[in-house]
């Protein structure tokens, strides 16, 4: 994509944000962040999970309003109540799920809320159709224009999505992940289209993990961490390596003299792995993922967000569509997509988001911790309680939950105490194997240190881990082995003394180190 012209270069921003605080309930999602976007320009928004690019699109949009500081559209403060109020003033998102109505015809989706009308007030179907026809060309889109929008790929439905934003005169056009659901043949006419709206002068927020789209298609870039702005200028000059360092806020500084692994020469590394992988493909999210884990070995999964690290784990417990690979687990195939069989194999997952997809917050300590080993505790449908209370009483001594009693309702937990009941919960099935996504995000420093030591404890048992963090320092004292995973694909492994944080970074950026 060719540089913006020098005219727009020192156009004053169509849009900008100056000193934007916002706050949620024990968050500080946007913290004093100040943000400009010129017309003509592709802007990159980076950040890793909850850095704040979610909000502060919607403080853009008119989804959230800030606490302090202020928007500006064409360098007046302006306060936009709804997003219609945005989309009035040129300003479009395309978001990362297709927001528009499945069964109306992509043409009525085109024009949805602005038909073209007879003189005698209704619409204006010939015209309307002909219109959109007409406009979808460009985005590669040929197909009947009266067909219903559900019809399409999700990725022509994304183009469709694009070509409406457009043909509303915008002047702002917003894409959060725009390449997400895109065959490669889309995504290069998702490129031409943004080479056009450049050279037309529009601007473009492009929020996007992948590397090589961002440096190929994008001139400026901002990073957020912790909902601040640690680094905005020309992308260009910005190497990929301190790209990702300033992501994840972490230093690049010279590889270390020697790695660190977390249990030395203490585990039998080198028997038959009891779990392994090959191939995993699916959903474009994973394209061709393999790995394999030890008893008793510590596997580290590294990468940004939207590598792929959490569809892998999914993938592995069947929790997750593929479209081709084999899980061998204790060398018997798994059949695919079979959560339940996974289970009764001894693949246990403990998964990233505790609040969605783990604690029960209405029921008790005791409930929470059994639920996964009834069907063992309930021969013939009955429960045995005085088997729960054992079990139950036995890991909340073993991983110090720290309770009232077993029958306190686990949302009065801390944080660090819910993370420990579905650890409990899943080492009460007898697992083989621990799948462990972020397993110390969100809770306090002293309770990451016992989830860690423990983590430690079920290795040297014989029980074999994977261990998925954005932490490095995590993975480095944590893993015998880390994978890199980047777009999906696995990039480099690291083992022994090539473990260091400089070496996953390079790997990340990169995709290959020289440890």
């Amino acid at each position: 994509m060719t540089a913006a012209t020098d005219v727009q270069k020192t156009t004053a921003p169509v849009l900008e944000v100056a000193g934007v605080t916002k706050r949620f309930p024990g968050t500080l999602a946007l913290d004093d962040v100040s943000f400009a976007l010129r017309p003509g320009e592709v802007h990159a928004l980076v950040g890793e999970n909850g850095a704040g690019k979610s909000t502060l699109i919607k403080v853009l949009t008119g989804v959230h309003r800030p606490d302090a500081g202020e928007v500006r559209h064409l360098g007046e403060p302006v306060v936009f109540r709804r997003p219609a109020e945005a989309q009035r003033a040129g300003i479009s998102t395309i978001y990362q799920e297709v927001n528009l109505v499945p069964l109306m015809s992509i043409a009525g989706n085109v024009f949805l809320g602005r038909e073209p009308r007879t003189r005698a007030g209704l619409v204006d179907w010939r015209r309307m159709n002909a219109e959109a026809r007409a406009l979808l060309v460009d985005y590669g889109i040929t197909e009947d224009v009266r067909r219903p929008l559900h019809t399409l790929g999700v990725g022509a439905q994304q183009m469709v999505a694009l070509a409406r934003a457009v043909s509303t005169e915008a002047k702002v056009v917003i894409m959060d992940e725009p390449t997400s659901s895109l065959e490669p043949r889309e995504v290069e006419k998702l490129f031409e289209v943004l080479a056009r709206l450049h050279e037309q002068g529009i601007a473009i927020l492009y929020v996007s993990h992948r590397m090589d789209e961002l440096y190929r298609v994008c001139e400026r870039v901002t990073v957020l961490r912790d909902g601040r702005v640690v680094h905005s200028g020309p992308l260009a000059e910005l190497p990929r390596l301190e790209l990702v360092s300033l992501m994840l806020g972490r230093e690049v500084s010279r590889i270390r003299e020697e790695g660190v692994t977390a249990f030395g020469e203490e585990h039998d590394v080198e028997r038959e792995p009891v779990l392994r992988a090959e191939n995993l493909r699916g959903m474009r999210k994973l394209r061709d993922v393999s790995l394999s884990i030890r008893p008793g070995e510590v596997v580290g999964l590294a990468g940004l967000l939207g590598s792929g690290r959490s569809e892998t784990a999914r993938a592995l417990v069947g929790a997750f569509p593929l479209d081709g690979g084999t899980v061998v687990v204790a060398g018997k195939p798994l059949r695919r997509g079979r959560v339940a069989a996974a289970m009764r194999a001894g693949v246990a997952l403990l998964a990233e988001d505790r609040k969605t997809d783990g604690i029960i917050p209405n029921l008790s300590v005791r409930e929470n911790i059994a639920l996964a080993a009834l069907p063992r505790l309930s021969p013939f449908g009955l429960v045995s309680k005085s088997k729960q209370d054992r079990i139950v009483r036995t890991f909340m001594e073993r991983l110090r939950i720290k309770a009232s009693s077993p029958d306190q309702k686990v949302a009065e937990l801390s944080g660090g105490n819910q993370q420990k009941v579905l650890l409990a919960r899943w080492l009460a099935t007898g697992p083989r194997v621990l799948l462990l996504d972020e397993p110390t995000r969100g809770i306090d420093v002293g309770a990451k240190a016992e989830v860690q030591a423990l983590i430690d404890e079920l290795a040297q048992e014989g029980l074999g881990v994977l261990l998925i963090s954005s932490e490095l320092d995590e993975l480095v004292d944590g893993a015998d082995r880390v994978v890199v995973l980047r777009d999906g694909k696995v990039v480099d492994e690291l083992t022994g003394d090539a473990i260091s944080e400089d070496n996953v970074l390079a790997s990340i950026a990169e995709g290959g180190s020289d440890g």
